[in-house]
């Protein structure tokens, strides 16, 4: 005689497998349960719903729901039923908290699956009652990494995915950190955008909404400096869905006056909800003082929306003072102003740019030239040491004479002109180099062929491979 043990643990899902005629009397136990014939529910929330899911999904006994599936099992097939509640635990959660993300999971799978909002968001409050902000960003970043759903899914949802839980994430209290720190900075900016979002509401005018754009400078301050933090913690897919949604956004700037008020307006104040009660303090718990340091070091060369930070927020703590950078470059790399490369890609990436570069040190000596494959003016290794007046024809020399001695004496610092060769529209520019103090350190000239470039119209915001 075949045997059967249900317990708490027990996927309901593997249970219908098993005796497919169960889907056709869930429904005596409740109706909300016709919702496991939806095939797209099925290999969704179904995969990992459990017998405990059900019981709190119906809000019946635990014990209710074993017996049910038990009676009807035995009653339609041969199989013996050992039920199970309690005692003993074959559950594959390892806490409570771990229980409560898979039950976000399930709930958002639900949603994409086709659920109605506002009954989701009743069983959350019902079955889950409170929830951290963290575990909604651990909660997708899971369902991204188990290919589940992918982070296009969750930017198409993600307004939803908040609106389940937004009731329980507005009662916590906002992150709290000093003047300086760059979420006391962030969470200023928006402060400064909710009160011109209030204004624009009150008295819409197209000046208050290039004002509102200034919200642009904060997002790509995250993109660039808080993002990259949280991906190198394996933290990425809750920073993947946020920026395409500040996408969403510049997009709707770009309409400018004729764009939809309430549509922009909502979308802004629906972000800063979003990095208040999410983002930021997922990122608190995520990041060290060092890495916050890190995230302020590159925030001015991007620059601030409406505020100046401020400069009580000192992180001379132990865990910077004593740390020792972890050794991640080789012999051969070099240190430069904003990163680090190895000799090879300094080299691979300059002669794969779309323009030829050559660099003339202060002595007028040619000490580089990109090795293109395809060369607007031919150059060969014998020019490289030479002086730049030997290396152009008596007709131009006098001009190139003139540039870098315009450069030497600080008159100039660039040069431009164009011509048209073989059906080619070339530009060709010249910049003068110099270091920290000012002084001339060499001329970089720089020459593309732009004719391609000189043809384009309109707008392209997607890639076509069929060009």
């Amino acid at each position: 005689m075949p045997k059967l043990v249900l317990s708490e643990a027990t996927k309901i899902m593997d249970v219908i497998d098993e005796y497919p005629f169960l889907t056709e009397v869930l429904v005596e136990l409740d109706p909300i349960l016709r919702r496991f014939k939806n095939p797209i529910l099925r290999k969704t929330v179904g995969r990992r719903a459990t017998l405990t899911d059900v019981s709190d999904m119906i809000n019946k006994d635990l014990q209710d729901v074993i017996s049910f599936f038990s009676k009807k099992i035995e009653e339609s097939t041969t199989t013996k039923v050992k039920q199970i509640v309690g005692s003993e635990r074959i559950s594959g959660w390892e806490d409570e908290h771990t229980r409560k993300r898979e039950m976000l999971k399930a709930l958002v799978l639900e949603l994409h699956a086709g659920g109605e909002l506002q009954t989701l968001k009743a069983r959350f409050k019902e079955i889950l009652g409170d929830i951290e902000a963290t575990d909604i960003a651990s909660m997708e970043q899971e369902l991204i990494d188990s290919g589940e759903l992918t982070v296009d899914q969750i930017t198409l949802l993600c307004d939803l995915h908040v609106g389940i839980f937004e009731d329980t994430l507005s009662e916590h209290k906002k992150p709290q950190t000093m003047p300086g720190h760059p979420i006391h900075t962030y969470m200023a900016e928006n402060s400064e955008a909710k009160k011109i979002i209030a204004k624009l509401r009150e008295n819409p005018s197209p000046e208050l909404i290039k004002e509102l754009a200034k919200i642009e400078i904060h997002y790509t301050r995250l993109e660039n400096q808080l993002f990259p933090m949280l991906e190198k913690k394996d933290f990425a897919g809750p920073s993947q869905v946020m920026w395409a949604k500040h996408d969403e956004t510049r997009q709707l700037f770009r309409e400018g006056e004729d764009v939809d008020l309430e549509e922009l307006t909502s979308q802004v104040e629906d972000m800063t909800f979003k990095e208040e009660t999410i983002l930021f303090p997922t990122s608190l718990e995520l990041l060290t003082t060092l890495d916050w340091q890190t995230v302020k070091r590159g925030e001015e060369e991007i620059g601030f929306a409406w505020v100046t930070p401020g400069d009580e927020w000192k992180p001379l703590t132990p865990d910077i003072i004593h740390q020792t950078p972890t050794p991640d470059i080789t012999a051969d790399t070099l240190d430069l102003n904003t990163g680090k490369l190895t000799l090879e890609q300094i080299d691979l990436m300059l002669t794969h740019l779309p323009i030829e570069i050559s660099y003339i040190n202060a002595q007028d000596e040619v000490l580089y030239y990109s090795g293109a494959k395809e060369r607007i003016f031919p150059r060969s290794p014998g020019v490289i040491g030479r002086k730049v007046q030997k290396c152009h024809p008596p007709k131009s020399l006098e001009k190139v004479i003139q540039i870098i001695e315009a450069f030497r004496s600080g008159r100039k610092d660039q040069a431009e002109f164009w011509i048209t060769m073989e059906g080619k529209f070339l530009h060709i520019r010249y910049f003068a180099v110099r270091d920290d103090n000012g002084e001339y350190q060499g001329t970089i000239e720089v020459m593309q062929d732009v004719t391609s470039i000189r043809a384009l119209e309109g707008e392209r915001r997607l890639v076509n491979w069929e060009d």
